[in-house]
């Protein structure tokens, strides 16, 4: 009974099966539909935002956003250069982590933690695009948008209470936005003296971690309580406007910053030699204090008809490098028309010089610093100075300066009530003018004309120079003429000099708040405006 039983259970599986299919099949034949619509075909430009998000799960940023630029050349380098990325940047990670590690684990009792492998793989980010601000500050800011799969090797081993335990991370995913701003901008390699990292969103991180060997992340709730943990530390830490700064380089090293006053009194001159036709000679000195990178130039009042003049005028220079920088001083023989002829020069070099000691000091005038050259033995005259060079006291300056103009004090050397006031000529926009556009800067203030170097041929010109005015009172009904000037590259009577516009600055704000950075509308211009730093810091 129990095998004729076996025997029918076998026969029913194997006829009812194949009859079951067959029935199966010609039912689903009969009830599908034989009206069948064919599909609707759209471009791409008609489709709804709903629609094109389901056909393309990843839409680049540069396509979603027209504020961010396309940044492929970026993910070209990137890769080519990511196997020496990964070890610079794993280098550096370990640098910053270690003394954060080393404050932290006192805390939890942990004897060590230290990296047993850190690398972060063959698979460099993929940036999506990228937003550049430019700010009236001394700075870049970049906005990237990144996505990272990549498939690093970290282990951590960690120490505590007598046990060892290694830590790995792999299959690790960032997705983030962060903002990264450069600042100070200077004139040294590689041009910046700061980088400050801030997140402008919560990031997405996934990882996998493995404790002992064993995937720790598949402990039920143990995966989103760790990424949810992470997400808040980074955002608290770094989550804008917190910040990552990473010093680069010594910003008082990079731009040299005033360390002192030279002050200088032009006393006379005497014996010197007839330059005109008719009459005398008419004197005046030209002052420049210099190291062949910093250069300020005064000068003192013409004395016409004059062989033997005397001035007695003060003269006070910003120092920036004491040990590089000389005074150089140049007599010309003033004329109404033409070049001023040149009547000689000597030098003082200021390392030669005892800080906070006058020093009176008679200079034969030579036609040039060359020794070898004959014409030097010639007599055409001599000068007389007295200079005292003022440093500053460490106390007079912050350790701790971004800026190479930025004195918070200025020192005994300066006239009581006075101060120090420097203008940062950086940049103008939009002039041009009806002949030519070689724009050069030209201020005017209290009688005083200082120009900026002459930039050909641009309408948007850059010139990053700084003068400083050492006054005996504050200016703060003083005002500043600021003019753009262009003036031709060619030789010619025809149109040599025309003016793209000027600005007439009021000192009161820059005196009451210390400083000011804004850009002027330039009037007699169409769009033309010009970005002036103003400084001001008071005499104690």
């Amino acid at each position: 009974m129990g095998l004729l039983r076996t025997i029918m259970d076998v026969f029913g599986f194997g006829i009812g099966t194949p009859i079951g299919l067959v029935i199966g099949y010609y039912m689903f034949i009969y009830f599908l539909p034989t009206h069948v619509e064919d599909p609707e075909i759209r471009p791409l430009a008609e489709q709804d935002s709903q629609t094109l998000q389901r056909m393309l799960l990843e839409i680049p940023l540069w396509v979603k956003n027209p504020d961010f630029d396309r940044v492929d050349w970026l993910n070209q380098f990137i890769g080519y250069m990511w196997p020496y990325l990964d070890k610079a940047i794993c280098t550096t990670a370990q640098k910053i982590a270690k003394p954060i590690i080393a404050e932290q684990i006192p805390k939890y009792k942990i004897q060590s933690v230290e990296f047993e492998t850190l690398t972060l793989g063959s698979l460099p980010p993929i940036f999506q695009g990228m937003k550049v601000y430019t700010t009236d500050e001394n700075e870049i800011i970049m906005e990237p948008s990144f996505k990272w799969a990549g498939n690093p090797n970290i282990i951590v081993t960690v120490k505590a209470f007598g046990l060892k335990a290694t830590v790995q991370v792999v299959d690790l995913q960032v997705f983030a936005s962060p903002r990264i701003t450069l600042k100070p901008l200077v004139p040294t390699f590689p041009c910046f003296a700061k980088i400050c990292i801030s997140l402008m969103e919560k990031p997405h991180v996934d990882f996998g971690l493995k404790l002992l060997g064993a995937d720790a992340m598949a402990i039920p709730g143990l995966y989103r309580f760790v990424q949810e943990l992470i997400k808040e530390q980074v955002a608290n830490m770094y989550l804008w406007p917190k910040a990552l700064e990473v010093q680069i380089m010594d910003p008082s090293k990079a731009v040299k910053k005033p360390v002192g006053i030279l002050n200088v009194k032009v006393l006379r001159a005497m014996k010197l030699k007839k330059k005109d036709l008719i009459g005398s000679s008419d004197p005046y000195i030209k002052l420049r204090l210099t190291d062949d990178k910093i250069a300020t130039t005064r000068k003192t009042t013409v004395k016409h008809n004059n062989l033997n003049p005397e001035w007695n005028e003060e003269i006070s220079l910003v120092v920036k490098d004491p040990e590089a920088q000389v005074l150089e001083l140049i007599m010309y023989d003033w004329e109404q028309v033409g070049n001023h002829d040149n009547m000689g020069m000597n030098v003082i070099p200021l390392k030669d010089l005892i800080p906070d000691e006058p020093k009176v000091l008679t200079l034969d005038l030579l036609k040039n610093m060359d020794p070898n050259d004959a014409q030097n033995e010639k007599s055409r005259g001599q000068m007389v100075v007295e200079v005292e060079y003022k440093p500053f006291t460490d106390d007079e300056i912050p350790a701790d300066i971004e800026d190479s103009n930025m004195v918070e004090k200025v020192p005994e050397g300066t006239p009581a009530g006075g101060g120090l006031l420097v203008v940062i000529v950086h940049e103008a926009e939009d002039v041009e003018g009806k002949h030519h556009t070689n724009p050069h800067v030209r201020l005017l203030f209290r009688g005083e004309d200082r120009k900026t170097k002459r930039v050909k041929k641009n309408r948007d010109p850059r010139w990053e120079e700084d003068f400083q005015f050492v006054l005996d009172e504050p200016p703060i009904n003083d005002k500043l003429h600021v003019e753009v000037i262009s003036t031709s590259s060619k030789l010619g009577l025809l149109h040599p000099k025309e003016t793209l516009g000027y600005v007439v600055i009021s000192l009161a704000d820059a005196i009451n708040n210390k400083r000011i950075n804004e850009k002027y509308h330039l009037i007699d211009s169409k769009n033309g405006k010009i970005q002036i730093e103003l400084l001001w810091r008071a005499a104690s």
